[in-house]
């Protein structure tokens, strides 16, 4: 999943993900990545159901 998302603009403070599934993890994990490394104070994820 690595370069597959960017931030763009200003990102700042406490950032929230959502995601409807989390499997695997790897998309909601290389988002928060992306976020922290563009200047998130925090990221928290959030998911309305686990699979796998």
């Amino acid at each position: 999943m690595a370069g597959a998302f960017v931030a763009t603009g200003a990102v700042t403070g406490h950032m929230v993900l959502l995601d409807d599934v989390i499997t695997t993890g790897a998309t909601i994990g290389a988002c928060r990545e992306v976020l922290l490394a563009a200047g998130a104070a925090r990221v928290t994820m959030v998911s309305l159901a686990h699979g796998g």
